[in-house]
Order: C-alpha cells, then sequence, then structure tokens
C-alpha cells in the first residue's frame, strides 16, 4: 500500500479528495531507487482543468518511456486543502509517489493562461521552495516554465530558473540528459543551468540583464555571461506523425473539465488572423498522417475506456483529409456508443452534415466566431468570413433541425467603431430573422441565439502586439452599448448577450505584455491574497489594485498606450520563426483594412519557411 501524504481526516473534510490521491488507471509508478531524474510536472490550477491538458499528457508519457526518469504530477490544491496545508506545514506533493515536491530534481509548470501566475507562487511556496531563483540553495528542484505564455517570460523571469521555448518533444530528452551528466560529475546548480543555456530553445533569465529609459521603456537586453545566446531560438518538431503521443493517457477519478479522449490532428494553422497568438507561435501547419490518427484513437479508447473523442486544432476544418478521418470515426465508434465531438469546424455544408450524423441536433448548439460585427472590422483583423458565410451556414443549420447558435465577438479591437459594435446586434438579429424565414411548420420551436463578447487583449507575437488596450470603464460601456443595440432588435427576445469581465481583461493586458517589473507585483498581489484569479468567484480585484500601488508601478503603461514599431519589447530576444518584419507589414495592413490570403492560398513569406515543412513545402 502507498502512503498517502494526506492523512483520512484531512481527506475526509476536504471537498473532492479524489484529486490528491493519485493511482489513476494508466498513472505511472516506477521504484524512486531506481531512477536518475525525478520530475514534477505541475499545471498551476485546479486538477480538473489540469488532468485536461494535453500538453502535459504527452510530455508525462515522453518522460516516463526513459528508463532513468520518474515523471509524476502536480496541480494546485483548492482553497479547502491549500489552507489546510499551510496550517499543518504539510509540503506540496506529487501524486504518483505522494512525495513531497521540493525533494525532485525538477518542478515543470505550464504557463497556458496569464491569470494562473499567481497559482504559480502558491505551487512555489505551498512546495516550501524559495519564490526568488536566486535564493534557491542546490539541494532544491530546478523549476522550468513552458507553454504558450513563455513566449513572454518576462513578468515571471525572478521566480523561474528556466524557460523551455517551443514544443517539448524537441529538445527536453538533451536537456535531461544534460542535468543526468552534470550531477554525475560533480556539477553544481549553477553549472547545470551554464550547459542548459547552450541548448536551442533554454532561456535562463538569471543570464541576461535588462535597463530601461526614463520614459519606462526598454533601452536593452543582453546576456551577462557567455554561456546564454543573444536570441533564443523556438524549437519546433516537425514531423508531428512519428513523434511521442499518448496512447494510454492517465484517467481522473472524477469528471475532468474535458472528460474525453483528445486526438490532436495537426498543429499550426493556416488563417493568419491578426488577433491570435496561438496562430503565429505555432507555425508552420503540420499535418498527423491519417492512418496515424485512426490506430491512435483505437488505442486510447481501448486503453481508457473513455466514451468520448475530441479533434484537437486550432482549425480542424483546415485538416486536408477530414471527410476520410471523421467517416472512420462514424463508422468505428458511432454504433459503440462514442460521442464524436469535432470543435474548431467551420460551419459549411460538409460540417453540418457530419455534425447531424454524430450529434443530438434537439440538445446540441452551433458556434460561429465572427469576432467582429461588420465586414470592414473582419477585414481589419483578417478574419477570413464574410456575413454570407455566416447566414448561409446559419440558415442551413436551421433547415437542418439546429434552433441554437452561439456567436463569438471581441470588444475593445484596434479601428473599432461603434458602427462595428452596433453590427454585433444587427448580425444576430439577421440570423434570427433567417430562422423565422422557414415557414413556420418546419421549425423546431423556437431560435435561441447567444451572443457573447470578450474584450480584446493584445498578445505577444501577434499583428496587434503594438496596439492600445482600454480602461475597465470603456470596456464595459461597450458592453452596455451592445446590450442596448441588441434590445433595439426585433427579435431580441430571440437573442441573448453575455460578456467576460472587463477588470480580468485589463489585468490580462498586463500580465501579457508585462516585462520584469511586474514579476514584484505579482508577488505582492499573491501576499495580499490573489489565488484562483482565473475563477470568478476567487479573483480579487483590490489585491492587485493594492499591489501595483505599493511598488509604485503603473498600469496604464502597460495597457493604454500604443507602441512604436521601434521599441525594444520584452520578448523580443525570443525567435519563433515568424519574423517581426512580416508582423510589422500585417500591422500597418490591418490599418489599411487589407487581407492578407491563408498559407494555403498564398505564401505570405512569414519566416516560418526556414523550418522547410509542412504547409510552406505543400505543393
Amino acid at each position: 500500500m502507498r502512503k498517502l501524504a494526506l492523512n483520512d481526516e484531512i481527506l475526509l473534510n476536504i471537498e473532492k479528495p479524489a484529486r490528491y490521491i493519485g493511482n489513476e488507471v494508466n498513472s505511472v509508478m516506477k521504484e524512486k531507487d531506481k531512477v536518475d531524474i525525478r520530475f514534477a510536472m505541475c499545471f498551476p490550477d485546479v486538477y480538473e482543468i489540469g488532468m485536461s491538458h494535453l500538453g502535459i499528457q504527452i510530455l508525462y508519457d515522453m518522460f516516463n518511456q526513459r528508463e532513468d526518469t520518474w515523471c509524476e504530477r502536480v496541480y494546485s490544491p483548492w482553497p479547502d486543502l491549500d489552507q489546510v496545508l499551510r496550517e499543518e506545514k504539510i509540503p506540496l506533493f506529487a501524486l504518483e509517489s505522494q512525495d513531497a515536491v521540493k525533494d525532485f530534481d525538477f518542478l515543470g509548470l505550464t504557463l497556458q493562461y496569464e491569470m494562473c501566475y499567481t497559482n504559480v507562487l502558491q505551487i512555489l511556496d505551498l512546495s516550501q521552495i524559495p519564490l526568488l531563483s536566486k535564493e534557491r540553495t542546490e539541494d532544491m528542484p530546478i523549476v522550468i516554465g513552458g507553454g504558450p505564455c513563455a513566449y513572454n517570460p518576462e513578468p515571471l523571469a525572478d521566480f523561474f530558473d528556466l524557460f523551455y521555448i517551443g514544443e517539448g518533444e524537441t529538445v527536453y530528452n538533451q536537456l535531461l540528459d544534460v542535468y543526468k551528466e552534470n550531477k554525475r560529475s560533480g556539477g553544481g546548480r549553477r553549472e547545470f543551468l551554464e550547459k542548459a543555456a547552450g541548448i536551442p530553445g533554454i532561456y535562463v533569465p538569471g543570464f541576461y540583464r535588462v535597463e530601461y529609459h526614463e520614459d519606462g521603456t526598454i533601452a536593452s537586453f543582453a546576456p551577462t555571461c557567455e554561456c546564454a545566446p543573444l536570441k533564443v531560438e523556438k524549437q519546433v518538431v516537425m514531423d508531428v506523425t512519428d513523434t511521442y503521443y499518448p496512447k494510454a493517457p492517465v484517467v481522473p477519478f472524477i469528471k475532468a473539465t474535458q472528460d474525453r479522449v483528445t486526438l490532436e490532428i495537426q498543429r499550426g494553422c493556416i488563417r493568419g488572423c491578426r488577433f491570435c497568438q496561438a496562430g503565429m507561435l505555432y507555425r508552420p501547419t503540420r499535418e498527423r498522417k491519417l492512418e496515424y490518427l485512426k490506430q491512435a484513437a483505437k488505442d486510447m479508447l481501448v486503453n481508457t475506456g473513455h466514451e468520448e473523442i475530441s479533434l484537437s486544432s486550432l482549425s480542424s476544418s483546415d485538416y486536408s483529409q477530414l471527410p476520410e478521418l471523421i467517416q472512420f470515426l462514424i463508422e468505428e465508434f458511432d454504433k459503440k456508443g462514442v460521442n464524436i465531438s469535432l470543435p474548431s469546424l467551420r460551419i459549411d455544408a460538409f460540417s453540418l452534415d457530419v455534425m447531424s450524423k454524430v450529434q443530438d441536433i434537439r440538445k446540441s448548439s452551433l458556434t460561429f466566431a465572427p469576432e467582429a460585427g461588420t465586414q470592414r472590422l473582419r477585414d481589419v483583423i483578417n478574419k477570413g468570413l464574410t456575413e454570407q458565410d455566416i447566414l448561409e451556414g446559419a440558415g442551413s443549420a436551421f433547415e437542418g433541425g439546429w434552433t441554437r447558435v452561439k456567436l463569438y465577438f471581441m470588444l475593445g479591437l484596434p479601428t473599432e467603431t461603434e458602427e462595428d459594435m452596433r453590427g454585433i446586434a444587427e448580425l444576430a438579429e439577421k440570423i434570427a430573422r433567417r430562422y423565422y424565414e422557414i415557414p413556420k411548420e418546419q421549425r423546431h420551436g423556437k431560435c435561441q441565439i447567444v451572443v457573447s463578447t470578450s474584450f480584446f487583449v493584445p498578445k505577444p507575437f501577434t499583428p496587434f502586439q503594438w496596439a492600445p488596450m482600454f480602461t475597465k470603464e470603456q470596456f464595459l460601456d461597450k458592453a452596455r452599448f451592445v446590450k442596448e443595440a441588441i434590445r433595439a432588435q426585433l427579435n431580441q427576445k430571440s437573442i441573448k448577450y453575455n460578456w467576460h469581465e472587463a477588470d480580468v481583461t485589463v489585468l490580462e493586458g498586463i500580465l501579457a505584455r508585462g516585462d520584469r517589473r511586474i514579476g514584484p507585483v505579482i508577488r505582492k498581489a499573491y501576499e495580499n491574497g490573489s489565488l484562483f484569479d482565473s475563477w470568478s468567484e476567487y479573483f480579487r480585484p483590490q489585491a492587485w489594485e493594492q499591489a501595483f500601488k505599493d511598488l509604485g508601478v503603473d498600469p496604464d503603461f502597460y495597457t493604454m498606450r500604443e507602441r512604436d514599431v521601434t521599441e525594444i519589447l520584452p520578448w523580443d530576444f525570443i525567435d519563433i520563426g515568424v519574423t517581426k518584419k512580416f508582423l510589422i507589414r500585417e500591422w500597418n495592413r490591418a490599418k489599411e483594412e487589407e487581407i492578407t490570403p491563408n498559407c494555403r492560398q498564398q505564401c505570405s513569406g512569414c519566416g516560418a519557411g526556414r523550418y522547410k515543412g509542412g504547409v510552406c513545402l505543400e505543393g
């Protein structure tokens, strides 16, 4: 029997103890005395969210294929257990062995969302690891960060020993080999970090110095030792078929956010939406081979017992063999009671036909993401979707039996006008009207259109990285404007409207484009009680406001001003393949309301062709 880190009394008095006991189906157990490297892989959010994350599943499987390495999982304790761990002075532990995280060689944290940054500090704090990397001693884990937020690591630079820039299947094995060799030869923490800095894609923030102009902008960013490169290059796995992928993912004890098998069909996106960070970071688009996907789907369903399979991709409709893959999934699994989930599809005749075969039309809704209310603004953001596409898709869906449509928009986009905001209400009205054009006897009850607006956040490595944001009050004024515009529509009773929290958006914008001066603010907010900021019921804006005030940091500096394209940005030392020259060109094209064709229509010369693969070499 394993000895659990928490006793029965604690487990019986906290919500969902299954979050913390480990031993799930397909979890990996090893003898710790027979491995050289122990790696604690952490998702800094609650178990149900973290267990749904594909990236950690891939790395967990990959690391545990090494005989010399045991990778275990860690998640953020929910506030009830957080309190107990602090009061009882119980160090945070990994699920598999139940051993303290502080006794591991590595603590890896995936950085998926800026609003989890205070949870990163919670993980370190509860693990009894000093928050600042410079205060850690030889016997403490190397703290490493990765994921999309690592592409601007600077707000977290003080807390991490190193960052991994790129896709995990590439140089992680090299990094672990270097660690093992350094340990064998008697090298210490500093020696390992110096060797790690020489591995492509590895960024050691302690080896760089930042200096600032009087106006607060960056004057220089440079390495302080010869081992650190001027530019850190993103690492990309070009053959996404012949690489690591979990055939037997861990099955959670309790219902996860995405309680299903995830089949990643491709990486990257050909579309080039100017607000989309993932679309730029994961270039070029690379497809997995059809036969591989068929076998992977079979293996994962057999090995997990899941009753649903979901296709994972930024734009599933662009996968070149989608009809063949879906036909296989329907023939193979539909009769076995396995649900097939098809997110990220464009709503066209093919997609509607497929969804009618795999969905209960009466219960499901269709999702469109026009992002902007007018064609002018959709051209600004390079959203390759016309009003005619939307209305035709909705019309076909209504005629096919669907009655519910979800529409996703953004408010606060560059160049937005009142006409663009009013266009959101008018587009929803046109869709409702399209439903009521169907003869009454052919309708399936009332139609429901749910309009959701988030507020725009400019992200690093997008053409909009130079754009200004709005204040919380301005964002809320925009939401109120849309709400009133919807109320003025003839079919307003068929339209429901909701919007995202404005104060969360503003903070996300600060953290997304912040520099090293934001690190102390994150720490202060955490000390003020900030935790689980991505959860509405736990978000405490006052804790952040006080942190900015106490440290004399002006939040408006990071949100309200338009950056000049000559300004040194905090993340400029990272090379993602897509060139700054291309991003500037796209920023200018946005202002001119010019569309850039997608990668399959015409190469736009973004720079990703240097990887010599994927969509760049098609045809």
